[in-house]
């Protein structure tokens, strides 16, 4: 948003031309009567005098001061009422002798019946500052025996200095009625002083009233520095009494721009310093650059040298730039401004419902944002080149902020609001940074479509100051460069929804800190976070969530649960980690949440557990979408270790409640579960052979299979753990159980009869050693977990054996 507001500037100018305007006039006309007004000029004549009278002068004296003095070089007795002055000169003297003013004409006539006095032709008048020296001025018989005044020095100085402050008027046609006390003029009035030259059409003075009126056409050209102000003004009227000059239809033009108002008052000072200045039924300020001011009335307070101090606009403030491809909308119904140093805009206040707007075009992108809060607050700095560029933005009782970026037809929405909000902008006012405190919110649409609200205690946001290219950088949310979010840190992700349709949270986090980065478009959690996705919860030192994909990473004392209440998904459903209806829990140093797959992965001395069922592994993963369960590992020194219960029925003569679930341990390279068939793949990769332990047994093998009782079948009731219904071991299968040990390709538990079938090949059949029997062969060996027997068949009959070996307690 950029509010050059160099127009400002304009009230200073406006003020000065106003300044000299009022004087110049005023003094002229004003001065010129005392001579009528207060003394009979043909009585101090002499009204008798019938014959002319050559080098004619007269003075007047009070207390021994002189107050006025009169020359002409011929008086002409017309009539018994009319006299008629020469080459005339009138000088007029200020308190105590000090200053003077002069007018001259080269005729007077005055009518002593009427009391009208007219100037026959043009009347140049010159007017000095009160309290300047009547020896230096021009012209004066005091200055003419100064023949030899130096060039420099302080005489010289003081010459100079009553020459800057003289005004000199030129007019003709002038009338004054002695008994109203009214002078006037409908021919053309010129002023001129050092600082510059102005005109008007007509003027009129009342002297009993003391009101100035210049009719029409005021003009005035004028100088500040190198820059030239020049003044119009269909109307002006001087109240000598108040201090106070009414201007209408008014219109000052300088370099950068233009002021109007409809009525103007200015209100001076005793010493003719600027003290008010007025504008009411219209007023504005506008720019080449294409800024502009606007508001139904408007008041300045000036200072010291007529530089403004203080301003209030009220009826309802526009604010309008346009420049540098960014065009700028602002409306508040009140405004106050303050001045600096020589009369620099320095800060704004802008209050009862501010709103400003702002757009920028930048390549092939567009994008739009809106300010909206009850007051703020606007400091500027200079920008050179005599213009003004906002600074910074304070908003207070609750600020928001709404951004549009529209990309190659895409439009993508943005907000940011807090209670308290402070914008800082860089150069061309561009905005750099917004901080926002109490209920911060920031809102935006990820490239996915996805929409995220991040809200806390403070946000401090960072923009990006030019036009990014780079493929990092390619949405509205990438218009923020940086932002940190601290206190009740809360992050919600809602995925795009079908039209008609309302998008529920997909994603939760929280945390007590939240540092983003527009470079790849990461958020950063700290302070105890936790995120909440699909069902699974996760808490980590550091959570970094990457706001193009979704995907969150945790890193550091990983826990995370697994309710597997996932959206589409019927009420009280349960996670199927491991086979059971309760949650799932997992702990890890790392840990990896994918949005576009649904998975996630734990990494780093990984443990999940669900009930009594467990995986320990150097990596877990979960795919909550196809419903099943990874694990690896990279080296045999730690190997995948799985500890499931198998389903155990009561034994004969015992009460099903009383069976107690044996445990299934395996350890191996790899594993893999589907819930959808329920059964779980281990293989050795690079942990080698697969160790299984079940019901006192211990089998090696190449690969191992374990299959889950169906869901709420007998075990798993009432939320207990799943239980394996089968366990089969393949490929170099060997198993040792109570000093026993038998070797074969194909090993299956059965947790039904707590059963061992051990089966090979029919070249290499299955063996089985014994301390006491020796070795026995045949097409299958069932060992029995519950009496320690031996099964062989083969041949059409089955062969039994019984050893002698004592059972080891379990």
């Amino acid at each position: 948003m950029r509010l050059t507001i160099e127009w400002m500037r304009t009230l200073v100018l406006a003020a000065a031309v106003v300044l000299l305007l009022a004087l110049g006039a005023f003094l002229a006309i004003g001065k010129w009567k005392k001579p009528f007004s207060a003394h009979d000029l043909p009585k101090r004549l002499g009204v008798g005098i019938q014959q002319e009278a050559n080098g004619f002068t007269h003075a007047e004296f009070r207390a021994g001061k002189a107050v006025f003095k009169i020359t002409a070089s011929r008086v002409e007795q017309l009539t018994n009422d009319d006299i008629r002055l020469h080459s005339v000169r009138i000088e007029m003297y200020g308190a105590e002798g000090r200053g003077k003013d002069s007018i001259e004409g080269n005729e007077f006539e005055y009518n002593q019946h009427n009391g009208i006095a007219i100037a026959a032709g043009p009347v140049e008048i010159t007017l000095t500052r009160p309290g300047d020296t009547p020896a230096l001025l021009p012209g004066s018989a005091e200055a003419k025996a100064l023949r030899d005044v130096p060039k420099t020095g302080p005489l010289a100085t003081a010459v100079q200095d009553v020459q800057a402050g003289m005004m000199r008027v030129k007019t003709s046609g002038l009338t004054f009625d002695q008994k109203s006390g009214v002078a006037k003029t409908d021919a053309r009035v010129e002023f001129a002083l050092a600082q510059g030259s102005g005109s008007a059409v007509g003027a009129a003075y009342d002297s009993q009233k003391g009101e100035l009126v210049l009719n029409r056409s005021v003009d005035l050209q004028t100088h500040r520095g190198t820059e030239t102000v020049h003044l119009t003004a269909q109307h002006a009227t001087f109240d000598r009494d108040a201090q106070i000059c009414r201007l209408s239809d008014t219109a000052v033009a300088y370099r950068e721009g233009e002021a109007h108002s409809t009525e103007a008052t200015v209100k001076f000072h005793d010493d003719g310093t600027v003290e008010r200045l007025d504008a009411a039924k219209g007023f504005a300020l506008t720019t080449v650059s294409g800024g502009r001011l606007a508001a139904p009335t408007a008041m300045l307070l000036f200072g010291a040298q007529n530089q403004p101090a203080h301003g209030h606009l009220e009826g309802g403030v526009t604010i309008d730039a346009d420049a540098n491809g960014r065009t700028t909308h602002g409306t508040a119904p009140t405004a106050e401004i303050e001045f600096g140093a020589q009369g620099v805009l320095r800060r704004a206040h802008l209050e009862r419902g501010v709103e400003i707007a702002s757009a920028d075009q930048t390549g092939g992108t567009h994008s739009h944002r809106v300010w909206r809060s009850p007051a703020a607050d606007l400091n500027f700095r200079q920008a050179g080149h005599g213009q003004l560029e906002l600074a910074s933005m304070h908003g207070i009782g609750g600020v928001v902020v709404t951004s549009d970026t529209e990309r190659n037809g895409t439009t993508t929405p943005a907000r940011f609001a807090a209670d308290d909000v402070t914008g800082t902008f860089g150069v061309d006012s561009a905005l750099t940074a917004m901080t926002g405190v109490g209920h911060a919110t920031m809102e935006q649409t990820t490239q996915r479509g996805a929409r995220q609200i991040t809200s806390g205690d403070r946000l401090e946001a960072h923009f990006a100051t030019s036009a990014r290219t780079d493929v990092q950088v390619r949405s509205a949310a990438v218009q923020v460069e940086s932002a940190t979010v601290t206190g009740h840190v809360v992050l919600l992700e809602q995925p795009s929804a079908n039209p008609g349709a309302a998008a529920e949270p997909r994603m939760r986090a929280t945390a007590q800190r939240a540092v983003y980065e527009g470079v790849g478009e990461w958020l950063h959690l700290t302070g105890a976070p936790r995120v909440e996705d699909g069902g699974l919860q996760l808490a980590a030192d550091r959570i970094d969530v990457s706001e193009d994909s979704g995907d969150a990473f945790a890193h550091g004392n990983v826990k995370a649960s697994w309710s597997g209440s996932t959206t589409g998904k019927p009420a009280g459903a349960h996670a199927q980690a491991l086979g059971g209806q309760g949650p799932a829990h997992v702990v890890s140093a790392e840990a990896q949440l994918h949005q576009a797959t649904g998975e996630a992965s734990f990494q780093g001395q990984a443990r999940l557990w669900q009930q009594a069922n467990s995986i320990a592994a150097p990596t877990i993963t979960l795919d909550r979408t196809r419903q099943t369960l990874t694990a690896h590992t990279a080296s045999a020194a730690d190997p995948v270790r799985v500890v499931l219960l198998s389903a155990t029925f009561a034994q004969q003569g015992k009460a099903q409640s009383n069976a107690t679930p044996q445990v299934i341990r395996v350890r191996g390279g790899d594993l893999k579960y589907s819930e959808a068939e329920r059964k779980a793949v281990m293989h050795g990769a690079a942990a080698g052979a697969i160790v299984a332990e079940a019901s006192g047994a211990v089998t090696r093998s190449n690969e191992v299979e374990l299959l889950l009782l169906p869901a709420g079948n007998r075990a798993g009731r009432d939320g207990g753990a799943a239980q394996v219904d089968r366990m089969t071991a393949r490929g170099h299968v060997t198993i040792d159980s109570q000093g026993r040990r038998g070797s074969g390709e194909q090993l299956v538990y059965s947790g039904e009869n707590d059963t061992f079938t051990l089966t090979g090949t029919a070249g290499a059949p299955p063996r089985m050693s014994d301390p006491t029997r020796g070795t026995v062969t045949g097409e299958a060996l069932i060992f029995n977990s519950r009496d320690d027997s031996v099964i062989v068949e083969g041949g059409g009959r089955e062969t039994t054996t019984e050893t002698t070996v004592q059972k080891q307690p379990r």
